[in-house]
Protein backbone atom coordinates (compact mmCIF):
# COMPACT_ATOMS: atom_id res chain seq x y z
CA UNK A 1 0.00 0.00 0.00
CA UNK A 2 1.39 3.32 -0.59
CA UNK A 3 0.58 5.36 2.90
CA UNK A 4 2.74 5.49 5.56
CA UNK A 5 2.77 2.60 7.73
CA UNK A 6 3.05 3.20 11.69
CA UNK A 7 3.90 -0.57 12.21
CA UNK A 8 4.10 -1.32 16.21
CA UNK A 9 5.99 -3.56 17.89
CA UNK A 10 3.63 -6.56 18.09
CA UNK A 11 3.93 -6.29 13.90
CA UNK A 12 0.23 -4.55 12.88
CA UNK A 13 -0.80 -0.85 12.28
CA UNK A 14 -3.90 0.10 12.01
CA UNK A 15 -5.25 1.36 8.18
CA UNK A 16 -8.06 3.27 9.54
CA UNK A 17 -7.20 6.91 9.16
CA UNK A 18 -11.16 8.25 11.07
CA UNK A 19 -10.00 8.77 14.66
CA UNK A 20 -14.27 8.48 15.00
CA UNK A 21 -13.94 4.90 13.14
CA UNK A 22 -15.19 1.95 15.60
CA UNK A 23 -13.69 -0.81 14.64
CA UNK A 24 -10.65 0.20 13.26
CA UNK A 25 -9.80 -1.75 10.22
CA UNK A 26 -5.61 -2.95 10.90
CA UNK A 27 -3.32 -5.65 9.84
CA UNK A 28 -1.03 -7.79 10.80
CA UNK A 29 1.96 -8.48 8.92
CA UNK A 30 2.91 -12.10 8.22
CA UNK A 31 6.35 -13.66 7.51
CA UNK A 32 5.34 -14.93 4.09
CA UNK A 33 4.79 -11.61 2.78
CA UNK A 34 1.51 -11.38 3.17
CA UNK A 35 -1.06 -9.25 5.74
CA UNK A 36 -3.88 -10.32 7.60
CA UNK A 37 -6.52 -7.66 8.08
CA UNK A 38 -8.48 -7.29 11.27
CA UNK A 39 -11.00 -5.32 13.27
CA UNK A 40 -10.31 -3.52 16.31
CA UNK A 41 -13.29 -2.78 18.66
CA UNK A 42 -13.37 -0.38 20.63
CA UNK A 43 -16.13 -1.49 23.34
CA UNK A 44 -16.38 1.49 26.01
CA UNK A 45 -15.01 1.36 29.55
CA UNK A 46 -14.84 -1.47 32.23
CA UNK A 47 -14.33 -1.98 35.66
CA UNK A 48 -11.03 -3.79 36.47
CA UNK A 49 -9.44 -4.49 39.81
CA UNK A 50 -5.76 -3.28 40.16
CA UNK A 51 -3.60 -4.97 42.42
CA UNK A 52 -0.86 -1.87 42.53
CA UNK A 53 -3.69 0.36 43.55
CA UNK A 54 -5.60 -1.70 45.76
CA UNK A 55 -9.17 -0.29 44.22
CA UNK A 56 -11.05 -0.72 40.87
CA UNK A 57 -9.89 1.43 38.01
CA UNK A 58 -11.61 2.04 34.65
CA UNK A 59 -9.86 0.14 31.32
CA UNK A 60 -11.05 0.37 28.00
CA UNK A 61 -12.23 -2.86 26.81
CA UNK A 62 -11.17 -3.91 23.46
CA UNK A 63 -11.64 -6.62 21.06
CA UNK A 64 -9.89 -8.04 17.85
CA UNK A 65 -11.81 -10.22 15.17
CA UNK A 66 -9.07 -11.04 11.99
CA UNK A 67 -11.31 -11.11 9.09
CA UNK A 68 -9.48 -13.83 7.26
CA UNK A 69 -8.75 -11.68 4.15
CA UNK A 70 -5.29 -11.18 3.21
CA UNK A 71 -3.31 -8.73 1.21
CA UNK A 72 -0.13 -8.58 -0.57
CA UNK A 73 2.77 -6.61 2.14
CA UNK A 74 4.63 -5.26 -0.49
CA UNK A 75 2.99 -5.82 -4.34
CA UNK A 76 5.00 -6.25 -7.45
CA UNK A 77 2.57 -6.79 -9.91
CA UNK A 78 -0.35 -4.93 -11.21
CA UNK A 79 -2.47 -7.86 -10.59
CA UNK A 80 -1.00 -7.98 -6.71
CA UNK A 81 -2.03 -4.31 -6.54
CA UNK A 82 -5.47 -5.40 -7.39
CA UNK A 83 -5.66 -7.70 -5.16
CA UNK A 84 -5.35 -5.77 -2.06
CA UNK A 85 -7.78 -3.17 -3.58
CA UNK A 86 -10.38 -5.00 -3.87
CA UNK A 87 -9.63 -6.91 -0.89
CA UNK A 88 -9.23 -3.69 1.22
CA UNK A 89 -12.83 -2.48 -0.19
CA UNK A 90 -14.60 -5.84 1.02
CA UNK A 91 -12.92 -5.33 4.53
CA UNK A 92 -13.93 -1.73 4.62
CA UNK A 93 -17.76 -3.04 3.29
CA UNK A 94 -17.28 -6.02 6.70
CA UNK A 95 -16.37 -2.63 8.73
CA UNK A 96 -19.32 -0.72 7.35
CA UNK A 97 -21.78 -3.44 9.16
CA UNK A 98 -20.37 -3.78 12.01
CA UNK A 99 -20.54 -0.22 12.91
CA UNK A 100 -23.77 -0.30 12.44
CA UNK A 101 -24.40 -3.07 14.81
CA UNK A 102 -22.78 -1.48 17.33
CA UNK A 103 -24.62 1.40 16.98
CA UNK A 104 -27.85 -0.33 17.02
CA UNK A 105 -26.83 -2.23 19.89
CA UNK A 106 -25.31 0.39 22.34
CA UNK A 107 -27.22 3.29 20.97
CA UNK A 108 -30.38 1.42 19.70
CA UNK A 109 -30.10 2.94 16.23
CA UNK A 110 -28.49 2.14 12.33
CA UNK A 111 -27.63 4.57 9.82
CA UNK A 112 -29.32 3.52 6.77
CA UNK A 113 -26.20 1.66 4.44
CA UNK A 114 -25.99 2.88 0.86
CA UNK A 115 -22.95 0.54 0.97
CA UNK A 116 -24.10 -3.04 -0.55
CA UNK A 117 -21.86 -6.00 -1.49
CA UNK A 118 -21.55 -7.10 -4.42
CA UNK A 119 -21.71 -11.00 -4.15
CA UNK A 120 -19.56 -11.91 -7.02
CA UNK A 121 -16.75 -9.68 -5.94
CA UNK A 122 -17.01 -10.93 -2.35
CA UNK A 123 -16.94 -14.79 -4.07
CA UNK A 124 -13.29 -13.25 -5.92
CA UNK A 125 -12.07 -12.23 -3.06
CA UNK A 126 -12.84 -15.55 -1.58
CA UNK A 127 -11.04 -17.33 -4.14
CA UNK A 128 -8.22 -14.80 -4.26
CA UNK A 129 -6.86 -15.62 -0.43
CA UNK A 130 -8.32 -19.31 -0.42
CA UNK A 131 -5.34 -21.71 0.21
CA UNK A 132 -6.66 -25.43 0.30
CA UNK A 133 -6.13 -27.53 -2.40
CA UNK A 134 -9.53 -27.86 -3.83
CA UNK A 135 -9.18 -24.22 -5.01
CA UNK A 136 -9.68 -25.08 -9.22
CA UNK A 137 -13.19 -26.53 -8.02
CA UNK A 138 -13.93 -23.31 -5.83
CA UNK A 139 -13.54 -21.00 -9.25
CA UNK A 140 -15.25 -23.73 -10.78
CA UNK A 141 -18.16 -22.40 -8.85
CA UNK A 142 -17.65 -19.22 -9.23
CA UNK A 143 -17.34 -19.73 -12.98
CA UNK A 144 -20.49 -22.09 -12.82
CA UNK A 145 -22.58 -19.29 -10.77
CA UNK A 146 -21.39 -16.71 -13.61
CA UNK A 147 -22.41 -18.58 -16.39
CA UNK A 148 -25.78 -19.83 -14.91
CA UNK A 149 -26.77 -15.83 -14.28
CA UNK A 150 -26.03 -15.00 -17.92
CA UNK A 151 -27.51 -17.98 -19.34
CA UNK A 152 -31.14 -17.73 -17.38
CA UNK A 153 -32.83 -15.09 -18.76
CA UNK A 154 -34.71 -14.56 -15.32
CA UNK A 155 -31.17 -13.47 -13.81
CA UNK A 156 -29.54 -12.13 -16.63
CA UNK A 157 -29.89 -8.32 -15.05
CA UNK A 158 -27.69 -10.14 -11.93
CA UNK A 159 -24.60 -10.93 -14.17
CA UNK A 160 -22.27 -8.38 -13.05
CA UNK A 161 -23.22 -7.00 -9.61
CA UNK A 162 -25.81 -9.28 -7.72
CA UNK A 163 -26.39 -8.28 -3.69
CA UNK A 164 -26.26 -10.96 -1.27
CA UNK A 165 -29.96 -10.31 -0.61
CA UNK A 166 -30.73 -11.25 -4.36
CA UNK A 167 -29.42 -15.13 -4.40
CA UNK A 168 -32.87 -16.36 -3.26
CA UNK A 169 -33.55 -20.43 -2.41
CA UNK A 170 -35.68 -20.26 -5.90
CA UNK A 171 -32.55 -18.91 -7.64
CA UNK A 172 -30.60 -21.46 -5.72
CA UNK A 173 -32.58 -24.82 -6.64
CA UNK A 174 -32.41 -23.20 -10.48
CA UNK A 175 -28.79 -23.10 -9.68
CA UNK A 176 -28.85 -26.64 -8.99
CA UNK A 177 -30.50 -27.57 -11.78
CA UNK A 178 -28.08 -25.59 -14.39
CA UNK A 179 -25.18 -27.61 -12.72
CA UNK A 180 -26.60 -30.87 -13.42
CA UNK A 181 -26.97 -29.64 -16.81
CA UNK A 182 -23.12 -29.33 -16.84
CA UNK A 183 -21.73 -31.94 -14.98
CA UNK A 184 -22.98 -35.65 -14.07
CA UNK A 185 -23.43 -36.68 -10.71
CA UNK A 186 -20.51 -35.84 -8.34
CA UNK A 187 -18.95 -33.70 -10.18
CA UNK A 188 -22.17 -31.13 -10.33
CA UNK A 189 -22.13 -32.15 -6.34
CA UNK A 190 -18.73 -31.23 -5.77
CA UNK A 191 -19.15 -28.26 -7.44
CA UNK A 192 -22.45 -27.01 -5.68
CA UNK A 193 -20.71 -27.98 -2.38
CA UNK A 194 -18.23 -25.56 -3.04
CA UNK A 195 -20.40 -22.90 -3.74
CA UNK A 196 -22.27 -23.48 -0.46
CA UNK A 197 -19.05 -23.21 1.44
CA UNK A 198 -18.87 -19.60 0.38
CA UNK A 199 -22.63 -18.77 1.26
CA UNK A 200 -21.57 -20.58 4.44
CA UNK A 201 -18.91 -17.90 4.66
CA UNK A 202 -21.02 -14.66 3.76
CA UNK A 203 -23.76 -15.50 6.77
CA UNK A 204 -20.75 -16.84 9.04
CA UNK A 205 -19.30 -12.76 8.54
CA UNK A 206 -22.66 -10.72 8.23
CA UNK A 207 -22.49 -10.35 4.80
CA UNK A 208 -25.77 -12.59 3.85
CA UNK A 209 -28.43 -12.24 6.44
CA UNK A 210 -29.73 -15.90 5.78
CA UNK A 211 -28.27 -18.92 4.38
CA UNK A 212 -30.30 -19.81 0.86
CA UNK A 213 -28.67 -23.07 0.63
CA UNK A 214 -30.50 -24.78 3.52
CA UNK A 215 -32.31 -27.78 2.61
CA UNK A 216 -31.14 -27.89 -0.82
CA UNK A 217 -29.30 -30.44 -2.36
CA UNK A 218 -28.04 -32.55 -5.35
CA UNK A 219 -28.79 -36.03 -4.87
CA UNK A 220 -26.91 -38.75 -6.97
CA UNK A 221 -27.20 -42.17 -7.15
CA UNK A 222 -23.48 -43.13 -5.30
CA UNK A 223 -23.59 -46.70 -6.31
CA UNK A 224 -23.83 -46.31 -9.65
CA UNK A 225 -20.44 -46.39 -11.90
CA UNK A 226 -21.22 -43.48 -14.06
CA UNK A 227 -17.77 -43.32 -15.69
CA UNK A 228 -16.23 -45.45 -18.48
CA UNK A 229 -14.00 -48.56 -17.95
CA UNK A 230 -11.57 -50.47 -19.95
CA UNK A 231 -11.74 -54.25 -20.77
CA UNK A 232 -8.50 -56.59 -20.20
CA UNK A 233 -8.54 -55.75 -24.57
CA UNK A 234 -9.13 -52.32 -24.48
CA UNK A 235 -6.29 -51.72 -21.88
CA UNK A 236 -3.70 -54.36 -24.38
CA UNK A 237 -5.15 -52.47 -27.72
CA UNK A 238 -3.90 -48.93 -25.50
CA UNK A 239 -0.53 -50.80 -24.01
CA UNK A 240 -0.11 -51.64 -27.43
CA UNK A 241 -0.58 -48.32 -29.11
CA UNK A 242 2.45 -45.95 -29.56
CA UNK A 243 3.00 -42.53 -31.33
CA UNK A 244 4.91 -39.32 -31.60
CA UNK A 245 6.75 -37.35 -28.62
CA UNK A 246 5.15 -39.71 -26.36
CA UNK A 247 5.87 -39.33 -22.60
CA UNK A 248 7.26 -42.29 -21.28
CA UNK A 249 6.03 -41.30 -17.72
CA UNK A 250 2.62 -40.79 -18.39
CA UNK A 251 2.01 -44.11 -20.42
CA UNK A 252 3.59 -46.07 -17.35
CA UNK A 253 2.25 -43.92 -14.64
CA UNK A 254 -1.40 -44.81 -16.63
CA UNK A 255 -0.41 -48.34 -17.37
CA UNK A 256 0.42 -48.83 -13.55
CA UNK A 257 -2.60 -47.54 -12.16
CA UNK A 258 -4.54 -49.98 -14.65
CA UNK A 259 -3.38 -52.63 -12.77
CA UNK A 260 -2.90 -51.24 -9.42
CA UNK A 261 -5.88 -49.00 -9.16
CA UNK A 262 -3.92 -45.61 -7.72
CA UNK A 263 -5.81 -42.22 -7.89
CA UNK A 264 -3.31 -39.67 -9.99
CA UNK A 265 -2.88 -37.55 -6.69
CA UNK A 266 -1.47 -40.82 -5.08
CA UNK A 267 0.88 -42.14 -8.56
CA UNK A 268 2.19 -38.85 -8.74
CA UNK A 269 3.62 -39.22 -5.17
CA UNK A 270 4.94 -42.22 -5.14
CA UNK A 271 8.84 -43.01 -4.54
CA UNK A 272 11.14 -45.67 -4.31
CA UNK A 273 10.81 -45.70 -0.73
CA UNK A 274 6.96 -46.92 -1.07
CA UNK A 275 7.94 -50.14 -2.88
CA UNK A 276 9.30 -53.43 -0.98
CA UNK A 277 11.19 -54.77 -3.34
CA UNK A 278 11.97 -58.47 -1.70
CA UNK A 279 8.30 -58.74 -0.46
CA UNK A 280 6.97 -57.64 -3.38
CA UNK A 281 4.82 -54.90 -2.02
CA UNK A 282 3.77 -51.38 -2.77
CA UNK A 283 2.64 -49.46 0.90
CA UNK A 284 1.67 -45.70 0.45
CA UNK A 285 -0.68 -43.52 2.29
CA UNK A 286 -3.99 -42.08 0.36
CA UNK A 287 -4.12 -38.30 -0.11
CA UNK A 288 -7.57 -38.25 0.42
CA UNK A 289 -7.96 -39.70 3.50
CA UNK A 290 -4.13 -38.97 4.86
CA UNK A 291 -5.16 -37.93 8.53
CA UNK A 292 -8.84 -38.43 7.92
CA UNK A 293 -9.32 -41.91 8.21
CA UNK A 294 -7.99 -45.32 9.87
CA UNK A 295 -7.82 -47.32 6.37
CA UNK A 296 -5.15 -44.77 4.85
CA UNK A 297 -2.47 -46.84 4.48
CA UNK A 298 -2.67 -49.14 1.45
CA UNK A 299 -0.67 -52.34 0.69
CA UNK A 300 -1.08 -53.81 -2.67
CA UNK A 301 1.12 -56.73 -4.28
CA UNK A 302 3.32 -56.17 -7.01
CA UNK A 303 4.03 -58.97 -9.38
CA UNK A 304 7.01 -59.30 -11.62
CA UNK A 305 5.81 -57.38 -14.09
CA UNK A 306 4.48 -54.33 -12.36
CA UNK A 307 8.02 -54.34 -10.69
CA UNK A 308 9.77 -54.23 -13.79
CA UNK A 309 7.32 -51.20 -14.72
CA UNK A 310 8.53 -49.70 -11.54
CA UNK A 311 12.20 -49.85 -12.28
CA UNK A 312 14.85 -48.82 -9.84
CA UNK A 313 16.09 -45.45 -8.72
CA UNK A 314 18.44 -43.82 -10.90
CA UNK A 315 20.71 -43.08 -7.44
CA UNK A 316 20.80 -44.41 -4.08
CA UNK A 317 17.70 -41.61 -3.54
CA UNK A 318 15.04 -43.89 -2.21
CA UNK A 319 13.32 -40.74 -2.10
CA UNK A 320 13.40 -39.97 -5.73
CA UNK A 321 9.63 -39.93 -7.79
CA UNK A 322 8.70 -43.12 -9.49
CA UNK A 323 7.28 -41.40 -12.20
CA UNK A 324 8.12 -37.76 -13.45
CA UNK A 325 5.12 -36.49 -14.11
CA UNK A 326 4.14 -32.97 -15.72
CA UNK A 327 0.72 -31.48 -14.51
CA UNK A 328 -2.40 -32.88 -14.41
CA UNK A 329 -4.09 -30.85 -17.46
CA UNK A 330 -0.69 -32.21 -19.20
CA UNK A 331 -1.58 -36.01 -18.37
CA UNK A 332 -4.99 -35.60 -19.37
CA UNK A 333 -4.33 -33.68 -22.87
CA UNK A 334 -1.89 -36.88 -23.36
CA UNK A 335 -4.26 -39.31 -22.04
CA UNK A 336 -7.25 -38.03 -24.52
CA UNK A 337 -4.77 -38.19 -27.46
CA UNK A 338 -3.34 -41.71 -26.89
CA UNK A 339 -6.74 -43.02 -25.94
CA UNK A 340 -8.23 -41.48 -29.81
CA UNK A 341 -4.94 -43.14 -31.48
CA UNK A 342 -5.97 -46.48 -29.75
CA UNK A 343 -9.27 -45.93 -31.32
CA UNK A 344 -10.76 -46.60 -28.20
CA UNK A 345 -14.31 -44.54 -28.62
CA UNK A 346 -14.66 -43.85 -24.69
CA UNK A 347 -14.55 -40.79 -22.44
CA UNK A 348 -11.22 -41.95 -20.35
CA UNK A 349 -9.92 -39.86 -17.69
CA UNK A 350 -6.89 -40.62 -15.21
CA UNK A 351 -9.51 -41.57 -12.40
CA UNK A 352 -11.26 -44.36 -15.38
CA UNK A 353 -7.85 -46.49 -14.49
CA UNK A 354 -9.31 -46.34 -10.81
CA UNK A 355 -12.78 -47.99 -12.03
CA UNK A 356 -10.91 -50.52 -14.66
CA UNK A 357 -8.62 -51.93 -11.95
CA UNK A 358 -11.85 -52.28 -9.46
CA UNK A 359 -14.49 -54.01 -12.04
CA UNK A 360 -11.78 -56.10 -13.82
CA UNK A 361 -10.78 -57.76 -11.02
CA UNK A 362 -13.81 -58.37 -9.51
CA UNK A 363 -15.02 -59.89 -12.79
CA UNK A 364 -11.87 -62.01 -12.48
CA UNK A 365 -13.52 -63.95 -9.26
CA UNK A 366 -12.12 -61.31 -6.62
CA UNK A 367 -14.44 -60.86 -4.03
CA UNK A 368 -15.47 -57.11 -2.70
CA UNK A 369 -13.78 -56.95 0.63
CA UNK A 370 -10.58 -58.03 -1.49
CA UNK A 371 -11.20 -55.36 -3.64
CA UNK A 372 -12.34 -52.65 -0.75
CA UNK A 373 -9.14 -53.07 0.63
CA UNK A 374 -6.99 -52.49 -2.14
CA UNK A 375 -8.62 -49.49 -3.19
CA UNK A 376 -8.58 -48.48 0.62
CA UNK A 377 -12.07 -48.12 0.82
CA UNK A 378 -12.88 -47.74 4.65
CA UNK A 379 -16.54 -48.60 4.16
CA UNK A 380 -18.00 -51.72 1.78
CA UNK A 381 -20.33 -48.93 0.46
CA UNK A 382 -17.93 -47.64 -1.61
CA UNK A 383 -17.05 -50.52 -3.40
CA UNK A 384 -20.14 -51.90 -4.03
CA UNK A 385 -21.21 -49.64 -7.28
CA UNK A 386 -18.01 -52.50 -8.72
CA UNK A 387 -20.19 -55.06 -8.56
CA UNK A 388 -23.53 -53.19 -9.90
CA UNK A 389 -20.93 -52.52 -12.90
CA UNK A 390 -19.87 -56.87 -13.04
CA UNK A 391 -23.83 -57.21 -12.97
CA UNK A 392 -24.27 -54.56 -15.88
CA UNK A 393 -21.55 -56.32 -17.82
CA UNK A 394 -22.83 -59.86 -17.40
CA UNK A 395 -26.32 -58.13 -18.88
CA UNK A 396 -24.35 -56.80 -21.81
CA UNK A 397 -23.29 -59.68 -22.34
CA UNK A 398 -26.12 -61.81 -22.73
CA UNK A 399 -28.29 -59.24 -24.89
CA UNK A 400 -25.27 -59.28 -27.01
CA UNK A 401 -26.05 -62.51 -28.34
CA UNK A 402 -28.19 -63.17 -31.25
CA UNK A 403 -32.27 -63.16 -30.79
CA UNK A 404 -33.65 -66.17 -30.16
CA UNK A 405 -36.53 -67.10 -32.71
CA UNK A 406 -38.21 -69.93 -30.81
CA UNK A 407 -40.26 -70.48 -33.87
CA UNK A 408 -37.72 -72.82 -35.17
CA UNK A 409 -37.09 -74.71 -32.36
Amino acid sequence: MSQRKDIRTDNTYIISKDSTDNPKIGAKILSDGRESLFLDYYLGYQKVYSETLDKEVSKKYRKREFLKLYMWQAPRTPLERQQNKETLELAKKIRFEESQKLLENIEGYRLKSNHKVNFLEFFQNYISNYTKKDIKVIQMAYNRFVDFLNNTEEYQMYAKVIKPEHITKDMVEAFTEYLQTRSVGEGARSVYKRFKKVVKYAVEHDVMQKNPCNGIVIKIDEQQLKKDVLSPEEMQRLISTHYANENPNIRKAFIFCLYCGLRFCDVKDLTFANVDYSNKLLKFEQSKTKGHSSTSGVVIPLNDGILNLIGTPETDNRDELIFKLPTYASCSKALMHWVKRAEIDKHITWHCARHSFAVNILNNGANIKTVASLLGHSDLKNTEKYTRAIDKLKEDAINSLPTLDITNI
